[in-house]
């Protein structure tokens, strides 16, 4: 699969990243076949977080590739923390990020994290103990790159005042069915509800500053409310990638992804299937490029109306 550089960093990830939410959905044999093929498609990249399962998302995905005879350095590891479920709050305390990091170590039964991004913005958050815990697992070897998830450019902003790492990458959600940063951007000047930004300008921040978005939920409508594919809630939508699908004779999974990575962002979309053949389907989108015709001809479809 093609690679682009992660951020800043010298990383050299897939374009496609796969999500490992549902992993725990899978018996021990699924879950080797599904990470097997992720790595036979070139999807080396795997995203988790503390919270998934409970953690036993990542101890099932490590058992797998365990189980694989996978060495490390043919996987890529990113996952997120910062969330505690139990207590319903956000943490970004030196303490926790430092306690969570270890804890994610030992389920995915590895020394180092790729990637460790900050899960969620945590409004108490004292940017000071966040660059403290940075440095911490940084000169300890824990964690080689970091990166946030679902932050505004001023909370980026903020946490860049004080930690000495670069921010590579910004989880957020995106989709053909929900592109609000997208649409306030080409709105501009109007007074119409796509012209509303509610994401500080997020999509050309990143650019700006060379930070990789990863499109989480990409096949979703809404905040979970489900997916826009041969939904009956989106005819013309699904008639227009099916239209495309056929002309680059791939199915209508691969052209959704393929219209995220058409975007001169350069993201690096975060699938959630468990399915192996959906996979390969999102996979194979990093060999299809859409002409600009086609990326505003889903858009429009997806009832987005350009000023």
């Amino acid at each position: 699969m093609r690679t682009i550089k992660l951020g800043t960093s010298d990383l050299d990830v897939p374009v496609v990243a796969v999500g490992c939410m549902r992993i725990n959905s899978l018996d021990s044999a699924q879950a080797q076949a599904f990470v097997g093929a992720s790595m036979d498609a070139g999807a080396t990249f795997f995203d988790h977080a503390d919270i998934y399962g409970k953690g036993r998302c990542e101890e099932i995905f490590a058992d797998a590739a365990q189980a694989l005879g996978l060495r490390r350095d043919q996987m890529l590891l990113q996952s997120k923390c910062g969330i505690r479920q139990d207590v319903q709050t956000f943490d970004f305390s030196r303490e926790h990020i430092l306690a969570s990091v270890d804890g994610i170590l030992r389920r995915l039964k590895t020394d180092y994290l790729d990637v460790l991004l900050l899960h969620r913005p945590d409004t108490l958050v004292e940017p000071e103990e966040v660059a403290a815990a940075f440095d911490e697992l940084e000169s300890a070897g824990k964690v080689r790159h970091f990166g946030v998830s679902n932050q505004h450019p001023y909370q980026m902003e903020l946490l860049k005042k004080y930690v000495r790492q670069p921010l590579v990458a910004n989880q957020l959600q995106l989709g053909i069915a929900h592109t609000g940063m997208i649409d306030s951007g080409i709105n501009v000047n109007m007074t119409n509800p796509p012209s509303v930004d509610h994401d500080g300008g997020i999509l050309d921040y990143c650019r700006l500053n060379d930070v990789t978005i990863q499109p989480w939920s990409p096949f979703q409508f809404g905040f979970f409310e489900g997916v826009f594919l041969d939904n009956p809630k989106f005819p013309e939508l699904n008639a227009e990638i099916d239209r495309v699908a056929a002309t680059h004779g791939v199915s209508n999974t691969t052209i959704a992804i393929a219209w995220l990575l058409r975007h001169p962002a350069r993201m690096q979309p975060v699938t959630g299937t468990m399915n192996v053949e959906r996979l390969r389907d999102c996979a194979r989108a990093a060999e299809v490029t859409l002409s600009r015709e086609d990326w505003y001809g889903i858009y429009r479809a997806a009832g987005n109306k350009l000023p």
